[in-house]
């Protein structure tokens, strides 16, 4: 199965309050069917009221952790996008909340792989962060330094390690 097929004809909801962060999603999901939404109470109230495969949540601006809750609650697939949120301890925080992935703005043009990789991960009935390591690991790396993984080294060996 192609990685492009896994993706075509999902409804998506994007919650964020950046214009230009939408109009790019919009630009790389062209497969996909995305919904938009620039505030928290917007996006719960779709989240709420219609059905979505997926929904990409920025973290600051819109209360993303509690968009986080909201689509848990409607079996929706939730994904952090985030820019200044961006740390260690909120992947860690966004992961234990039940987050399908955690995906830095300035990662964005790789949308299309971290949403696939969700969405086969589902496929094969394992957890969604299996390749996240794979394929965040050395940005985190050059980011945050090489000892970024110290402060929740525990957290990393047992969570990601599959």
């Amino acid at each position: 199965m192609s990685s492009q097929s896994l993706l075509e004809g999902k409804k998506i909801l994007m919650v964020d309050d950046e214009p230009d962060i939408l109009v790019t999603l919009r630009e790389l999901l062209p497969m996909c069917e995305l919904v938009r939404a620039s505030t928290f109470e917007e996006g719960k109230e779709l989240l709420e009221n219609q059905y979505f495969d997926m929904a990409i949540l920025d973290i600051m601006g819109v209360r993303g952790y509690d968009l986080l809750e909201v689509a848990k609650k409607e079996n929706i697939i939730p994904l952090m996008l985030t820019a200044h949120a961006l740390s260690p301890e909120n992947t860690v925080k966004s992961y234990e909340q039940g987050a399908a992935s955690y995906i830095p703005k300035e990662e964005i043009s790789n949308i299309e792989t971290y949403l696939n990789d969700v969405l086969e991960a589902k496929e094969k009935g394992v957890n969604s962060w299996w390749r996240w390591l794979d394929r965040l690991g050395d940005y985190y790396k050059k980011r945050f330094g090489p000892d970024w993984k110290d402060n929740n080294q525990e957290f990393w060996d047992k969570s990601l390690s599959w």
